[in-house]
C-alpha cells in the first residue's frame, strides 16, 4: 500500500511503497505519470550539477540542514522546511525541493532498516564524498559496497558525523 508523502507544484509526487525488501522504497511519479524509484546515481548527478552552479558549500550546508531534521518518521514540518530551503534557488527551486525531499525520504528509509547501525549517515557519507572529496557520481554512489558497517561508521566519524 503506497503512502503519499509530498506533492509538488508541477504535479510530480513522492511516496513510499513496497520495494525489494521493505515498504520504505521511495518512488517519484513524474507529471507525465511515469513512476520510478530514484537512484543514488540520479540525484547525485543533479547535486553535482547544482554544486557547480551554486557552490559545494551552499549545496552541502543546505543538505546538512535537512539531514539534521531527519528522524525515523516523516514530519510535515520538515517537508515544508525543505521547500523553504529550496525556495532560494530561483529557477532551480523545484529541482532542489524534489532532490532534497528524495534524500529526506531515503534517509528515513535508512533509519527504518532493521538493526541499522548507520542509518542516515550512509547517505551523508555519499553526499560528502561526491561534493567534498570530488568523487565521481558513480564512485560516490557505490563507494561503500562490500564494506562492513564498522568501516563505514569509521569513515563517517573521521568526517565529523
Amino acid at each position: 500500500m503506497s503512502q503519499l508523502i509530498k506533492t509538488f507544484n508541477n504535479g510530480a509526487f513522492l511516496e513510499y511503497d513496497r520495494g525489494s525488501f521493505d515498504d520504505w522504497c521511495v518512488y517519484l511519479t513524474h507529471p507525465d505519470g511515469r513512476r520510478e524509484p530514484p537512484r543514488d546515481m540520479d540525484y547525485f548527478t543533479q547535486l553535482k550539477v547544482l554544486s557547480d552552479k551554486y557552490g559545494i558549500q551552499t549545496i552541502y550546508n543546505d543538505y546538512v540542514k535537512v539531514y539534521e531534521l531527519t528522524e525515523k518518521q516523516v514530519d510535515q514540518q520538515v517537508l515544508k522546511a525543505i521547500s523553504q530551503i529550496a525556495s532560494v534557488y530561483g529557477g532551480d527551486a523545484l529541482q532542489v525541493d524534489i532532490i532534497f525531499s528524495i534524500l529526506y525520504m531515503a534517509m528515513i528509509a535508512e533509519e527504518q532498516k532493521a538493526n541499522t547501525r548507520l542509518g542516515k549517515r550512509i547517505k551523508r557519507l555519499g553526499v560528502y564524498k561526491l561534493l567534498y572529496e570530488n568523487k565521481t557520481v558513480y564512485e560516490a554512489a557505490n563507494c561503500m559496497r562490500g564494506m562492513g558497517w564498522r568501516e563505514i561508521s569509521n569513515l563517517c566519524i573521521e568526517r565529523g558525523f
